[in-house]
């Protein structure tokens, strides 16, 4: 891993809530993943994170031990250690998990959600309409999903939610940024918002497995075009 792959700062003095060395280390490699510094197929090696951060190599074995069985670092034969490339399949199942796991949260919020939630969810999707930077409607767009995984009001299927976002982490650059993606995607939430309103269960699962499957739809194209380049 090359001196520049990330610029973020990891001293370990701050550390105000006393983490575990090693937990201090997996923060540090999930944000630079998130942030785009360690984006899919970077290798990686522990002397370099050890610099980088400032820890001994023990707790960065660790951190990389723990991703590896989360699936965000894998061992490549020639390469090493290397954040995880998603192959068609795998960006395949994500969004085949995301559709289910989506679909039953909608559910699940047209039965339990309160009226001020649905309420706050209109906001958050109105809002789109005034923004146009990609990475403004992203952070929207990443609230507005996180909220109706809340509305739901099931702590099990919100784990397992937050579980999937971690692997979502390796998509790369958000489907938002191809143009028109985000008006539509509007109109997608608004859609799954007036089925939470009737309190139609069947119906906000629909919608949002439509909402996912056209997602996949774009991050699909995306992934076959980056072989022509």
């Amino acid at each position: 891993m090359s001196a520049s792959t990330t610029r973020k700062s990891a001293s370990t003095a701050d550390n105000p809530r006393g983490e575990p060395r090693s937990e201090q280390a997996y923060r540090y490699i999930i944000d630079a993943i998130k942030e785009g510094s360690l984006p899919p197929g970077t290798r990686i090696r522990e002397v370099d994170l050890s610099e980088r951060i400032g820890l001994s190599r023990t707790p960065i074995r660790e951190a990389l031990n723990r991703l590896q069985l989360e699936g965000l670092v894998a061992n490549d034969p020639i390469r090493g250690t290397i954040i995880t490339e998603l192959d068609h399949g795998m960006i395949s199942e994500l969004y085949a998990m995301r559709e289910m796991l989506e679909g039953t949260a909608a559910s699940f919020a047209a039965q339990h959600a309160s009226e001020v939630e649905i309420a706050f969810l209109r906001e958050i999707s109105e809002r789109d309409a005034q923004l146009s930077e990609t990475q403004d409607l992203v952070k929207n767009n990443k609230l507005f999903h996180s909220t109706l995984y809340r509305c739901a009001h099931n702590r099990y299927l919100l784990k397992m939610l937050h579980s999937l976002q971690e692997s979502m982490m390796l998509l790369g650059r958000s489907t938002l940024a191809k143009p028109g993606r985000s008006e539509a995607a509007r109109g997608e939430h608004q859609a799954i918002i007036n089925a939470l309103e009737a309190r139609d269960p069947e119906a906000a699962d629909k919608l949002a497995r439509t909402h996912i499957r056209e997602a996949y739809k774009v991050r699909l194209e995306a992934f076959f075009e980056s072989y022509n380049d």
